[in-house]
């Protein structure tokens, strides 16, 4: 585990940029944090970082983006799943199965089902500033 500090969405942006480049085909990247954290400014930099073309936006309202590149990344909302039966209906398992890495938000709704896929793990907290992060990754070595 390793925590590190961001001063703005640009940092956040670019820690997501450098995890990419550690990341292998059928990753899943499990996200917690609270509302305005940061999830989707890291999720931004992942894909960046995987060669994605498409802009990257909060998946809340689809529940899943999906953004195409040489390394493909889907990113879900689990805010608004409510069973494993919605996981199976987003598609969640198959992107996973086809090689996507997949960026999971609100990732603690299904922290047990989500397990069994050893995901690398994100937390990002507030820092001391209004828009410092602390965010501590598990699973895979920056």
């Amino acid at each position: 585990m390793a925590v590190f500090y961001t001063a703005d969405r640009e940092e956040t942006v670019a820690l997501g940029r450098r995890m990419a480049a550690k990341l292998t085909p059928g990753t899943l990247v499990a996200f917690t944090g609270g509302l305005g954290m940061g999830k989707t400014a890291f999720c931004q930099g992942l894909a960046e970082g995987l060669g994605c073309t498409d802009p990257v936006s909060s998946p809340t309202f689809a529940i899943v983006n999906y953004y195409r590149g040489p390394q493909p990344l889907a990113h879900f909302d689990m805010y608004r799943i409510h069973s494993e039966e919605d996981l199976y209906t987003a598609g969640f398992y198959e992107y996973l199965d086809e090689g996507a890495v997949v960026a999971a938000e609100w990732s603690e709704n299904f922290a047990d089902l989500l397990a069994a896929e050893h995901p690398v793990r994100v937390d990002i907290r507030p820092g001391p500033g209004p828009n410092d992060r602390e965010i501590e990754i598990e699973g895979v070595t920056l």
